[in-house]
């Protein structure tokens, strides 16, 4: 698939075309190319995205999901909440880790862009006429790499990555399944953690 058509299928996934996506696309395509890795359909690559809650720029989480192939259903990504549009990628294979950030250089543009005026007049994001979202992802999407992105140095990331824990168990109180991690024992009954009395 060539780095345009991964951006389409980004902006299908993530349900409109915005800037933070795009960024995101562009930070995890980087960050793939860096680390001389391929998309993870399992569970070999990390992420840590450090967008926050509640703004504008959490596309960038969709756009760096679909690229990267590290998503919150497969357990490969968890928020560090910074409230920035970065991301460290990690081959768990070989602790090599390498963060990208989304520089602030088009940050005026992106501003005082149609789409962004709209949303400031508070219309959802698809809402608005597909001409304005797209001059937004083509704005991103064209700019010269060393422009928008901030590629730092490759590190070692050192972590005991633990091994996945497969299966599920019936609660014996509520009857619904439960994970095995997240399984309490109180006396000879297996439970989850809201009958179980536990807080975790």
């Amino acid at each position: 698939m060539s780095d345009r058509e991964i951006l389409n299928e980004t902006l299908k996934f993530h349900g409109h075309r915005c800037w933070a996506s795009v960024a995101g696309v562009r930070c995890g395509l980087a960050a793939l190319r860096v680390l001389d890795v391929k998309r993870s359909g399992g569970t070999q690559l990390y992420a840590i995205l450090e967008t926050g809650e509640e703004h504008g720029g959490m596309c960038f989480g969709d756009g760096v999901q679909y690229t990267t192939g590290c998503t919150f259903g497969k357990g490969n990504i968890r928020k560090n909440p910074l409230g920035k549009l970065a991301v460290t990628l990690i081959d768990k294979d070989s602790n090599r880790a390498v963060r990208v950030s989304y520089k602030p250089t088009l940050a005026k543009q992106i501003a005082a862009s149609a789409f962004m005026q709209q949303r400031a007049a508070g219309y959802q994001p698809d809402e608005i006429p597909e001409a304005d979202q797209m001059e937004l992802v083509d704005l991103v999407w064209g700019a010269p790499e060393s422009d928008v992105l901030t590629i730092g140095e490759v590190f070692t990331y050192d972590h005991n990555w633990l091994p996945e824990v497969m299966g599920f168990t019936k609660c014996d109180a509520c009857g619904e399944l439960v994970a095995h991690a997240y399984v309490r024992t109180v006396g000879d009954r297996k439970m989850c953690i809201p009958c179980s009395g536990y807080d975790r």
